[in-house]
């Protein structure tokens, strides 16, 4: 088909080249109009030496320590940082990997990135830990088993959330979790309702009243331990406390592993048909969980020479982006600036257009990336006016490869709207 001039417009750094990192004009200054103000865009691809990618899974399973080395094909290519609420963390990359060790390690690193941040799948091991393959906006894979949610909270949250839906129909509830494991009749939850203490004692390190640190080791069992035998937590059952009958549901925090139990007169916990009613509270903690994902967001640092591509006088560029006079976007997408000195971006790349990053020998990643501001911010930048050009020559005339049209992506704000409009978003 043909393209639309009458339509709103905006030309993204894909397949834009670069200039870097010479002196010279970014290859496309493009102007267009947006509710009347004339607007600039300045478009390139910035070749990255320093970049990363974080990489978010969903999941409570243990795949392996903090700061254990991940690997892809035996090379290292980052390592495990810090876990998030319901999901594991990594980062990777980073110009340690790519260009402080071998030529080797650097390759490999490259060309992770480079399929991770083009939503390509990419098998990873970690030391002393799990095999994953992760792919953005996939479910990921640990293990050869594929994860199908991420947990709902921790044991202690989950009690917070389902404590009234189990008063009445269980006399303890324990919800086993790596984090914290919850026991309702300690927890406040089970206070507030009236519930008399239960007896029931759980292994490792009492935190606040019904919160547990430590139950179990890390693991890919119940909860993000190692458990597989949920009575294996318990510790203790108080003979002057507990009672007969005493009904006790054990559940993990996605809903994925249950078990129902009634005291028979030894105060042994004997297995037994779950209730309806508690049946129904454990599919809705499934229910409440979210679909487990991948997310992948690339990092990197845009505050060097590619700036001369916008300006004679680079650091004005930086100050006007981090006084939100310039917005930045690759390839069309919103980027999160770190506060500080520099340009250190991050972006999603799901909302990126496929096949946005490519690469060079360094190793380096190339990314889209745009600079979008007034005409005076520009001219006031030192911007280089002389090749400005309107945005209907450019898409008439392309770029070495032409012009491909591509649909709007409709999460993604439009970058010329105006700062209030975007800072709402």
């Amino acid at each position: 088909g043909t393209l639309n001039f009458q339509s709103p417009s905006f030309v993204t750094g894909i397949g834009a080249t670069t200039t870097y990192p010479d002196y010279k004009p970014a290859p496309f200054i493009v102007s267009s109009e947006h509710h009347d103000v004339d607007m600039i865009t300045v478009v390139s691809e910035g070749v990255f030496s320093y970049c990363g990618v974080k990489v978010k899974i969903d999941t409570d399973r243990f795949i392996g320590p903090e700061a254990a080395p991940v690997r892809v094909k035996g090379e290292q290519v980052g390592h495990v940082t810090t876990a998030e609420y319901g999901s594991q963390m990594l980062a990777l990359g980073g110009v340690h990997h790519l260009t402080g060790g071998s030529k080797k390690e650097g390759n490999a690193t490259c060309q992770a990135m480079l399929k991770l941040c083009n939503k390509e799948a990419v098998e990873m091991t970690i030391d002393d830990g799990a095999t994953l393959t992760v792919q953005a906006g996939k479910a990921p894979i640990i293990d050869d088993n594929m994860e199908e949610r991420m947990r709902v909270g921790c044991g202690s949250a989950t009690i917070g959330m389902f404590a009234l839906q189990w008063h009445g129909h269980a006399d303890e509830v324990i919800v086993v979790d790596d984090h914290i494991t919850g026991v309702l009749s300690e927890h406040q939850s089970g206070k507030f309702l009236d519930m008399p203490p239960a007896g029931i004692r759980v292994r490792g390190r009492r935190s606040t009243a019904g919160r547990y640190f430590q139950v179990a080791e890390p693991g890919a069992g119940w909860g993000g331990t190692d458990i597989t035998e949920p009575l294996s937590i318990i510790e203790s059952i108080d003979p002057e406390t507990a009672w007969p009958g005493l009904r006790l549901l054990m559940v993990s925090t996605t809903g994925e592993d249950q078990a129902y139990y009634v005291l028979d007169d030894d105060l042994k916990p004997v297995p037994a048909d779950m209730p309806a009613e508690l049946a129904v509270s454990v599919d809705r903690i499934a229910e409440n969980c979210e679909p487990a994902l991948s997310t992948v967001l690339f990092m990197g640092g845009a505050g060097g020479s590619l700036r001369a591509g916008v300006t004679v006088n680079p650091v004005l560029l930086t100050r006007s982006v981090r006084e939100l006079r310039t917005r930045v976007t690759c390839g069309g997408a919103p980027v999160y600036v770190w506060p500080g000195g520099g340009i250190t971006l991050m972006v999603d790349v799901l909302r990126m257009p496929d096949h946005s990053f490519g690469y060079v020998p360094t190793p380096a990643l190339v990314a889209p990336i745009e600079f979008s501001m007034p005409r005076e911010e520009f001219i006031a930048l030192g911007g280089y006016e002389d090749h400005i050009k309107p945005i209907d020559d450019v898409m008439k005339e392309g770029g070495l490869h032409g012009v491909k049209p591509l649909a709007w992506q409709g999460n993604n704000p439009w970058p010329l709207a105006e700062r209030q409009a975007l800072e709402d978003v």
